[in-house]
């Protein structure tokens, strides 16, 4: 399935736009005119990634806070029994968010029209994420549509807490990596050259150390303009590049390959997709469907490839565990765990129990995460407070002992 960007004009000639899920243009096309619209435009576009860690590739428009709490009420709905259009529509009275109102009526239009709640959202994948999407569908067709919502909301809210453990234990370090590029930055303009200044008066010579640091701050002080021009560039340019599918993988294979921080992103990445996995196979969710929905919502593109890789291997004929060996992702002993669940039929649950490992690791590895950069963090303090005194304060402490003299 492809993700298509549209725009046309509803039976009122109103004009309209959006993203829907679809295996072609032309079939992109039939979904639209079937729900009353009249496609003017209709573009494959590219799937966006999560860089937030959770796993639904959410857009722009709407928080997982807010996905997490309208799933909620859809479930509370459904399993009393409330309408499908009568659901969405007291949705959309009661929310605040202006794009999600937007959306939901357009979901209600369609479903008086006719069509099913899973085509109706797979109109909005910038609200709605295809995996959403195909849970949404398999709860439809087995006709467990409220036990899905039940699913989207546990799943929703563990990635959530997860996503938010991790950004938490990186918030101190990223404290105290931005307090001493700051501190840097404002030593060499305004600190450094009141003291260049007196060395100065003095005429005496300067130590090594302070020579450098004083041609440091006049080249801060001399070419901040070009050197800010310079920063704004780099980091457009680096943007850039990370919107390019190529630059995407290779940050995202760097960014595992990080001392101390990279092994908890990638147990925390493949905890995800276990997760990600058991749920769409316990719901009934063709395999190859699950194994590509799992390549884009694990937030990693580089993995992401990876997993790709083993929907080709399947495809070929190999058997999950084949695939996954293929992979080069996972240890023996959850390829051992794995083997296990197809031979007794309950792969989704030896999934869960390997997601559990590594999210018991990654706690782990959280815990001991400040333990493990404090002492890296510590040194380069010192090693910026050792500077400043062998090249600023020993000076001084000479020319003030000369001075006594």
């Amino acid at each position: 399935m492809t993700v298509f960007s549209y725009s046309g004009r509803n039976q009122n000639g109103d004009a309209v736009n959006g993203a829907l899920d679809a295996a072609n243009t032309q079939a992109a096309a039939r979904q639209l005119i079937s729900g009353g619209v009249h496609p003017i435009s209709i573009k494959a576009k590219k799937a966006e990634v999560d860089e937030e860690g959770i796993s639904f590739s959410l857009g722009r428009k709407i928080k997982a806070d807010e996905l997490i709490i309208l799933t909620r009420q859809l479930y509370s709905l459904t399993k009393a029994g409330v309408p499908l259009n009568k659901c969405i529509r007291g949705l959309a009275m009661t929310l605040k968010n202006p794009a999600l109102v937007h959306v939901l009526f357009e979901i209600e239009k369609n479903l008086n029209s006719g069509l099913t709640l899973s085509a109706s959202m797979s109109r909005h994948v910038d609200i709605f994420p295809r995996l959403y999407v195909s849970m949404v569908l398999v709860g439809e067709n087995s006709g467990r549509l409220e036990e899905a919502f039940k699913e989207l909301i546990d799943h929703l809210e563990l990635e959530q807490e997860t996503a938010r453990r991790i950004s938490g234990a990186f918030r101190y370090p990223m404290f105290v990596g931005i307090a001493l590029s700051i501190a840097i930055v404002v030593l060499n303009i305004f600190v450094i050259p009141v003291f260049a200044d007196i060395f100065k008066q003095f005429g005496a010579e300067l130590p090594l150390m302070t020579r450098i640091l004083i041609t440091t701050s006049n080249f801060f002080v001399d070419y901040w303009l070009p050197l800010l021009v310079i920063a704004v560039v780099a980091i457009m340019s680096f943007k850039h590049w990370l919107g390019k599918e190529q630059g995407r993988l290779k940050w995202d294979a760097f960014k595992l390959k990080i001392p101390v921080v990279g092994s908890i992103m990638l147990r925390a990445i493949l905890a995800r997709f276990c997760r990600t996995f058991a749920m769409m196979m316990a719901s009934g969710v063709p395999l190859i469907q699950s194994v590509e929905l799992c390549s884009s919502a694990v937030g990693n593109a580089a993995i992401g490839e990876r997993i790709l890789g083993m929907r080709r291997g399947i495809e070929r004929g190999e058997s999950l565990l084949q695939a996954i060996g293929n992979s080069d992702m996972f240890t023996p002993l959850v390829m051992q765990m794995v083997a296990v669940g197809e031979q007794t039929g309950q792969v989704d649950e030896m999934l869960n129990e390997v997601a559990d490992f590594y999210n018991r690791e990654v706690d782990y590895e959280i815990k001991n995460l400040s333990a493990n950069l404090e002492p890296i963090l510590i040194v380069m303090m010192a090693v910026l407070v050792g500077i400043l005194a062998v090249g600023i304060f020993l000076p001084m402490w000479e020319m003030f002992s000369v001075v006594q003299k």
